[in-house]
């Protein structure tokens, strides 16, 4: 398969593994709390990653050591407590739409902190997209208004650091192999996760001996060997052989997948909402529209 049509093929497959996770992480908070959730992720995370990757860290330079690290922390470690935090007051479904604004904010990061020159189409897809994400905060607020859609702003910070992350590995990690990338990432986060894990509570009996502990468990696991590793190489893989832009583009599908699911396990979804989220849907497109750039920064680092 030529590399064209395999980042089709990983960006689809992503899609459907990451649409999935927001059900995945609402039935871990059955179970656990946001805490326990995000670190017993990270460690579960790390220890399948060393199984199969623990060799690949040898061919990790000292230089790149210190990117692999900031991209661990941020592009892993922080939107992983944030996400479980989010879900806590939003809809799954809704979480997996406002994190179609990664692409925008990827080309925000791209634009300050490495220079890359920008469209007017982009820039107006970004503020479109921003418009729609207003809108589908707007619209929550009146169709759940038990549930505190300031929590939302978690999910846009996380979606930022997934932006920050994607052009690190862009600009800055392009000669390490993703699995390298992924096991590095973890290397560095693992620590700080076991130590939140100790103090977490995660061990008290009124956890291990709740009634959703199993099951909770049970979903994380899944979540983590297909949420995190697998897609974790696969879109380290994807950024390598397309670009920071494109690859952020699996949040095109991830809603339509993150919908289907928490429509299916009961949420409530409107017309509004669905608006709101094609009006994201759209900016994205426009930030990702190719055309020949008007204006072209000279901000280097």
């Amino acid at each position: 398969m030529n590399e064209h049509k395999r980042k089709w093929v990983y960006l689809i497959v992503l899609s459907i593994i990451w649409g999935t996770s927001y059900i995945l992480i609402k039935k871990g908070l059955e179970g656990f709390n946001p805490i326990q959730l995000g670190s017993i992720r990270i460690v579960l995370a790390a220890f399948f990653l060393f199984i199969v990757g623990f060799k690949s860290l040898r061919t990790i330079s000292k230089k790149e050591w210190f990117w692999v690290g900031v991209s661990g922390i941020i592009g892993s470690f922080i939107p992983m407590f944030l996400f479980a935090f989010a879900e806590t007051e939003i809809d799954s479904s809704i979480a997996s739409i406002l994190n179609s604004l990664v692409p925008l904010f990827t080309l925000f990061v791209g634009l300050f902190a490495f220079g890359v020159g920008f469209t007017k189409n982009q820039l107006l897809g970004v503020v479109i997209g921003l418009f729609g994400a207003a809108f589908l905060i707007f619209f929550g607020t009146e169709v759940n208004p038990d549930q505190n859609y300031w929590y939302s702003g978690l999910v846009i910070i996380a979606t930022i650091c997934y932006a920050c992350n994607a052009n690190i590995i862009k600009n800055k990690l392009q000669d390490v192999s993703p699995m390298s990338i992924a096991v590095g990432n973890f290397t560095v986060i693992l620590v700080p996760g076991i130590v939140i894990l100790l103090f977490s509570g995660f061990w008290r009996n009124e956890v291990t001996e709740g009634p959703n502990f199993l099951s909770s468990l049970g979903y994380i696991v899944i979540l983590c060997i297909m949420g995190t590793c697998v897609a974790k190489v696969m879109f380290n893989k994807l950024v390598q052989i397309s670009t920071a832009v494109f690859s952020v583009s699996v949040t095109y599908l991830i809603p339509i997948v993150g919908i289907f699911w928490g429509v299916l396990d009961g949420e409530k979804f409107t017309m509004w909402q669905l608006l709101a989220a094609l009006v994201i849907l759209f900016g994205v497109y426009m930030v990702n529209k190719k055309k020949t750039p008007q204006r072209t920064p000279s901000l280097k680092k």
